[in-house]
């Protein structure tokens, strides 16, 4: 009996523990980001009209113009503190240590040496082929995220890594007026959350201390397009609409399960000239509170976007509470962003704890 009590507390204590650090999957829905959506406040369903459609609403692949084939889309990404604790916030001489953001003991040195920041990374490629109504790709993040508040505290991490075959496809009805699709992701995740005493070494014990999983990832998304003056459009996402769990679990065994979300939202898109646009959209992620946990008002975003030929872009949004922007350029064969964004740094507040980022995106192909 005293065993069993002895056991029950520590496994209440290790989930304490693992949930210090968590991802932000209930504002941060999307399994691949991007760079655009990001400067936009993530407010990004009504309007995706490329290959993103795939993480963000599969229904956009209908108004994708033309064959999009990306050889390379990469997607850079740090934060503040990450800045902080490599170089006293100069960008420049923080590229050099950026690779020791994804290598734990060397992210604690980093730390030891300034403690008192939450250090935020993310590497992702997309290479895809995406033509109207389908997409085909391959996707790979990395995200790493630490944690050190004093010097006499425990050092947290969570490492994240998915990948995957992506396929999505999407129909229209009503002469395009309603827009429907569907995203399939064959979906390998390996994840690590854990923190380290002080006096213990940053020793990780890849069959222990990672969570190993396998799943058929299923996003469905809709939206409705009115042809009317300023094209007022109404989309709605169900993330794992399945309902899928983990099968083929390997190491200390599945991730924690991804629920079922709902995300919505509303746009409008005048033309204020012959060669100028501007979109705003608003949108409410995990609309049923699937994860309970996070306010409210964390899951309203909005953002807006001005577009010169549809070559150059500026870009303002609102998510998570905090302030987002960001500048891109783009051809048939080559783009280009720039984007800050910040999310809600403390556990369950509300513009109390600014992690401020920041991402370069580069995308090539013809």
């Amino acid at each position: 009996m005293f065993k069993n009590i002895i056991l029950l507390l520590f496994v209440i204590y290790s989930t304490h523990s693992q949930a210090l650090l968590e991802f932000e999957d209930a504002v941060n829905p999307e399994l691949v980001t991007s760079a655009r959506a990001l400067a936009m406040g993530n407010a990004y369903m009504s309007k995706v009209d490329d290959g993103w459609s795939a993480f963000y609403n599969p229904a956009g692949l209908g108004t994708v113009r033309g064959l999009q084939f990306h050889l390379t889309n990469i997607h850079l990404e740090t934060n503040s503190g990450f800045l902080d604790i490599t170089s006293d916030g100069a960008f420049t001489d923080s590229l050099s240590k950026y690779q020791d953001a994804y290598v734990p003991g060397e992210l604690r040195n980093l730390h030891a040496d300034n403690p008192g920041h939450t250090s935020h990374s993310r590497f992702q490629l997309f290479p895809n082929m995406t033509y109207r109504g389908i997409t085909l790709g391959y996707m790979y993040t990395k995200q790493n995220r630490a944690r050190l508040k004093t010097i006499d505290d425990d050092f947290e991490i969570s490492e994240r890594v998915d990948h995957g075959p992506v396929m999505s496809l999407s129909a229209s009805l009503f002469g395009g007026i309603v827009k429907f699709g569907a995203t399939a992701i064959l979906l390998n995740r390996i994840q690590l959350q854990k923190d380290f005493a002080p006096s213990e070494t940053t020793d990780i014990d890849k069959e222990l201390d990672y969570t190993k999983g396998t799943m058929t990832h299923l996003t469905a998304g809709t939206r409705i397009t009115l042809p009317y003056f300023m094209l007022p459009t109404f989309s709605m996402v169900v993330r794992n609409s399945s309902n899928s769990g983990w099968y083929d679990e390997e190491r200390s065994g599945p991730p924690p399960k991804i629920p079922q979300t709902v995300d919505y939202s509303f746009s409008l898109t005048p033309a204020l000239g012959r060669t100028f646009r501007m979109h705003l959209e608003i949108g409410r992620k995990d609309a049923g509170d699937r994860y309970d946990t996070v306010p409210t008002s964390r899951k309203t975003v909005g953002g807006i976007e001005f577009d010169y030929m549809r070559k150059m872009f500026v870009r303002f949004g609102f998510g998570d509470g905090w302030g987002s922007g960001g500048v891109g350029v783009r051809n048939k064969s080559f783009a280009f962003d720039l984007t800050t964004y910040a999310i809600e740094g403390s556990e369950d507040g509300y513009r109390e704890d600014e992690d401020r980022r920041y991402v370069m995106s580069i995308s090539s192909g013809f």
